[in-house]
């Protein structure tokens, strides 16, 4: 992928469709309005941030999308516009939301396959947003990445199209401008300390053993220091 977007601003990028009060919104029913006018005047949240499905609802928000109605399929629409408003979400995290609100599984089926038609859910082009956002924001590399968008329900076929956007020479510029940041800061500490700190900050962005040591050492030999190598094993939580 080669353009940069920050996809806090989701109307920037018209690869999903989730802008309330957009067209798609038009024939979902009167939630689809209820669910428009909930999110206006609110800042908008970026990928990874704490949302109301996350830390649990406050009253305010329960009040938007779980109003009083005898149709669960309403109640339904509801919940899942003001949950898109906030921020993109995969099918499954709308699916156990609206579970957590006892919404019946087959009127939950039946509103999220209808969103699904719409575009206003779209498991592809989230994970293809989410790659692109966590890599540059976080630096993060394809294994987490990978294991992010796992615990978010996104299917293994769609997970490796997203991941496939970086490639092991991205990946691998991206682990050097991390170690350059961090350099500085280890300075006055003995070179197989450095190796491990630096090593270990790049294995929990889920970058390799064997490259996580590569970019170390070759940052430390660019600075100066030289050194015997010594083999170190580097764990995944650092």
């Amino acid at each position: 992928m080669t353009r940069r977007t920050d996809w806090a601003e989701h109307d920037a990028h018209p690869g999903i469709p989730w802008e309330p009060g957009s067209g798609d919104h038009a024939g979902l029913g009167r939630g689809g309005e209820g669910g428009s006018r909930g999110g206006r005047g609110r800042r908008r949240r970026g990928f990874g941030e704490p949302s109301a499905e996350d830390g649990g609802a406050s009253p305010s928000s329960r009040a938007e999308g779980d109003t009083p109605s005898g149709d669960p399929a309403e109640r339904a629409r509801a919940i899942c516009l003001r949950l898109l408003t906030g921020t993109p979400r995969t099918r499954k995290q709308l699916a156990d939301a609206l579970r957590k609100r006892e919404i019946p599984d087959d009127v939950a089926e039946e509103v999220l396959s209808r969103f699904e038609e719409v575009g206003l859910i779209n498991d592809s082009a989230f994970a293809d947003a989410w790659v692109e956002s966590r890599h540059h924001g976080r630096g993060l590399a394809r294994r987490a990445l990978a294991q992010e968008l796992r615990t978010k329900g996104v299917d293994p076929t769609l997970i490796d199209e997203a991941v496939a956007q970086l490639d092991s020479e991205r990946e691998e510029e991206t682990a050097r401008d991390l170690v350059a940041r961090k350099l500085r800061s280890t300075r006055g500490l003995d070179r197989d300390k450095r190796i491990r700190r630096l090593a270990g900050m790049l294995a929990r962005k889920g970058y390799s053993e064997g490259m996580a040591l590569r970019v170390v050492r070759q940052a430390l030999a660019e600075e100066g220091e030289e050194g015997e190598d010594t083999e170190f094993f580097v764990e995944d939580g650092g």
